[in-house]
């Protein structure tokens, strides 16, 4: 099992998907997986803090698993089969160790709530990870400057004279 992170949840420009970005911990291997936008503003609203006036349904399957007296252990991206990932959430209740079968999505946006590990397995991450080119860091830095610039813009005052 590899453990993972949430580098970043991107929507496309083109068709308004979303993907979820996992890297792996302890190298720059990156496994990106298409989720709904429902689920992918679920990973969000915890990731950033936001509180909300009702529970969403993550919350709810956090607080059931609670007052059972669960604990998530941790989610793993288990499988990946005719281009779809498969996960598990591994919980113990009751001393009983249990493994429920889930969409990577809703796994993830558990595992933020309760904070759980992620992983996925080894041949998933072999299958379906993508490794950065080289140099795609230094393109990145370069643009890091012309960034820094375009923050010191006061927009306010664009086209007054």
């Amino acid at each position: 099992m590899v453990e993972v992170t949430i580098d970043s949840i991107r929507v496309s420009l083109m068709s308004q998907h979303r993907v979820v970005i996992l890297k792996d911990v302890d190298s720059e291997r990156y496994l990106p997986i298409w989720i709904g936008p429902c689920e992918a503003d679920a990973i969000t609203i915890e990731l950033q803090g936001v509180e909300v006036a009702r529970p969403l349904t993550h919350d709810l399957l956090k607080s059931v698993i609670t007052e059972m007296g669960g604990r998530v252990s941790h989610v793993l991206v288990n499988d990946l089969r005719n281009d779809t990932f498969y996960a598990r959430i591994v919980m113990d209740v009751n001393g009983q160790r249990l493994e429920i079968d889930s969409r990577p999505s809703d796994a993830i946006a558990l595992a933020v709530r309760v904070n759980a590990p992620i992983f996925v397995d080894e041949a998933v991450m072999e299958q379906a990870s993508i490794v950065p080119e080289e140099g795609a860091e230094e393109e990145e830095a370069d643009l890091s400057v012309f960034e820094d610039f375009v923050d010191t813009l006061d927009l306010d005052d664009l086209g007054e004279d």
